[in-house]
């Protein structure tokens, strides 16, 4: 017991405020969404967060290294969540024409939410054993395929949002371990090949709708254009100070879609203002700042490379939720880490942050 106390304080509890920090602007916007269920998914969240500190300080008495010795441990793990994604696409639950959820009772687990963090530290580990040959294009095929069966059985959902994602942690990771750039061109044109093939024949028309909805939502501003039109206007309705928790128009009357999961960055902005904005990402600001930091004070290659990895994850899909909110960037159904409400991004963040946590308390000794 004395030697589990010594190592939770090597833990990083700056990190750990900013993160508490983060969590509890989504459970005041959650609660303050009035909608019909409103207070039980209120209890939900907070029930996910309660699993997710309990996950992060369990992995975080672990040794990370565990995974950077043991090639079985990775291995099966990235193999039972291919099986995981064979399973949802026969058995999930098909929401809004996407089956990516296993629904037990009135719970969902989404097994990408478990894939992509495998797929951040198996790649460490690829590239931390090859850093002296790591510009040969074998080692750019080979680490792709980790992503490329993952991404095929996500575009089978279809999933396009973490297929993007699981790809950029990917282009990012190579970028960072030394890849030639004439490979990094060469992927860039497959990229382009294999989009322009999904394009015509794996998107449904109501996610090709969505990106269309991007270059021109006035176009269609009852149809494919609403979401972002109402997420702007709940935006730019909050002003300075904002409107007053569980005060905001378009979130309580209803305008606003998905107010507490996709677009609650909007229902924020509108009830909190720029003052609310303003501190959230400074918050974030602040988290990325101390994943990097524990990057690069790491002591060995796979901790370097799997803490960046996480923090490139949360960095990729902080700025896309925020930018789809924004209307900057196409309606993707990337959820805003540590705040959206969901029980498998949530949980899984912690567990990644507890992997991080391991590596800091580890860089102390």
């Amino acid at each position: 017991m004395i030697l589990r106390f010594k190592e939770l304080i090597k833990l990083d509890w700056g990190l750990i405020i900013v993160v508490l920090l983060l969590v509890l602007v989504g459970l005041l916007s959650i609660y303050g969404t009035q909608q019909e269920g409103g207070a039980k998914v209120f209890e939900k969240q907070l029930i996910y967060v309660i699993l997710g500190f309990i996950f992060m300080f369990s992995i975080a008495l672990i040794d990370y290294r565990i995974f950077r010795d043991s090639s079985f441990i990775l291995v099966g793990l990235y193999v039972l969540g291919l099986v995981l994604l064979v399973g949802v696409l026969l058995v999930g639950k098909e929401i809004r024409g996407v089956s990516s959820w296993f629904r037990i009772g009135n719970l969902g687990f989404e097994p990408i939410e478990f894939m992509k963090l495998i797929i951040v530290l198996i790649l460490a580990k690829y590239f931390s054993l090859r850093h002296v040959e790591i510009s040969r294009l074998q080692n750019l095929i080979i680490s792709g395929l980790y992503v490329f069966f993952p991404a095929l059985l996500l575009l089978l959902q279809p999933e396009l949002g973490y297929v993007l994602i699981i790809s950029l942690i990917w282009l990012a990771i190579v970028i960072v371990a030394g890849i030639k750039l004439r490979y990094i061109l060469f992927l860039v044109i497959i990229g382009i090949i294999i989009g322009s093939v999904g394009w015509f024949s794996v998107l449904h028309t109501y996610q090709k709708e969505r990106v269309l909805s991007f270059f021109s939502p006035e176009s269609d501003p009852l149809g494919r254009g609403y979401h972002i039109i109402q997420s702007v206007i709940a935006i730019g309705s909050g002003k300075f100070f904002g409107r007053g928790l569980g005060q905001g128009t378009q979130s309580q009357l209803n305008f606003l879609p998905e107010q507490h999961t996709d677009f609650i960055f909007a229902t924020i902005a509108e009830e909190w203002g720029f003052v609310g904005v303003a501190a959230i990402l400074i918050l974030f600001w602040l988290l990325f700042y101390k994943l990097i930091k524990i990057s690069i004070s790491s002591t060995n290659n796979f901790a370097r490379l799997a803490s960046l990895g996480i923090a490139l994850m949360l960095i990729l899909e902080t700025i896309i939720n925020i930018g789809m909110t924004m209307g900057l960037l196409p309606i993707i159904g990337i959820p805003l880490p540590f705040i959206s409400y969901g029980g498998s991004a949530m949980v899984m963040n912690f567990i990644a942050l507890g992997i991080v946590q391991s590596i800091a308390a580890r860089n102390k000794l």
